[in-house]
């Protein structure tokens, strides 16, 4: 049994694909699936059930796969910590990022990080939540800025602040000169949404159903940058985190009369040794968040 040989087995059972493993691990498709068969001859065990071009985890992978898991994160958490003691707040740092907070908040701030650590070699990396979560599990990702809560005992999530989440309408719109609207001014309005997944549309549908208001879903997607054209265009509305705003041009943007935010943290793998650059990113996060207040 070899660790890469683990690793192209997490990949296959996370995204249920010998090709898609291949792909996402930058080998051919027949020498992952060469190495999944001799981890399966060493341990004597069928892990896979190919199932046409999709596989489905044996009850001998689901109990693998846990395990698996583990070393993978136990080995990235060595190296990390090796090459911190080698060479103080240096070394690869790789860091997850929402969409709908990436271009809003880490990417507009990032430089300061690069400028303030040059030895630290920074990689970036969007995906919503459910697989920046699979990435801190395998050691693929250090850190994750996300929307907490997150429900999964392998990570640890930590506040940064909280959001007001606003509504986003076109300039022509009957509300267009209000400062503040109620749920009830917003009955029947057609609703953008972001695509299942994105956390933010948790988001926004937890408001609606706390309100107890009727929003006709019509269209979804997976940016802002789809959604608020469209608002612009009085197609519909939407409700936006207030760092979104910045890029709604010919969109109004109204406060809410009952309390509604999103919460904005990070997240890491429990009983993981930091490194000095994740402590060190961690710290700069931090502060720069507290200048948001």
């Amino acid at each position: 049994m070899e660790i890469h040989q683990l690793r192209y087995f997490c990949a296959v059972a996370q995204t249920g694909s010998f090709t898609k493993a291949a792909e996402q691990e930058g080998i051919a498709q027949p020498s992952l699936s060469q190495q999944i068969v001799r981890l399966e001859t060493s341990l004597g065990a069928r892990l896979f059930d190919r199932l046409g071009r999709g596989v489905r985890l044996t009850e001998s992978g689901k109990t693998l796969l846990p395990q698996a898991l583990e070393i993978l994160r136990q080995v990235a958490g060595a190296r990390t910590s090796v090459e911190s003691l080698q060479r103080g707040v240096a070394g690869r740092l790789t860091v997850g990022c929402i969409p709908t907070i990436m271009p809003y908040f880490l990417a507009p701030s990032v430089s300061r990080f690069a400028a303030a650590y040059p030895d630290v070699e920074l990689r970036l990396l969007e995906d919503i939540t459910p697989n920046l979560v699979v990435l801190l599990q395998t050691g693929e990702i250090d850190v994750a800025i996300v929307s907490p809560p997150v429900h999964n005992p392998d990570v640890v999530c930590s506040d940064l602040f909280r959001e007001p989440i606003l509504v986003a309408i076109n300039e022509r719109h009957r509300l267009a000169e209000d400062a503040c609207v109620s749920f009830r001014d917003l009955d029947q309005e057609r609703l953008l949404l972001l695509k299942e997944g994105h956390c933010f549309r948790d988001n926004a549908l937890t408001v609606c159903t706390r309100a107890r208001t009727d929003l006709q879903g019509i269209f979804e997607t997976d940016q802002f940058s789809s959604i608020l054209p469209l608002v612009a265009a009085g197609f519909g509305i939407s409700l936006i985190p207030q760092m979104a705003a910045q890029s709604g041009s010919g969109c109004v943007f109204l406060q809410l009369d009952r309390e509604a935010y999103r919460r904005v943290g990070y997240m890491r793998v429990r009983r993981h040794s930091a490194g000095t650059a994740q402590k060190a990113f961690i710290k700069w996060i931090r502060q720069i968040s507290s200048e948001r207040a």
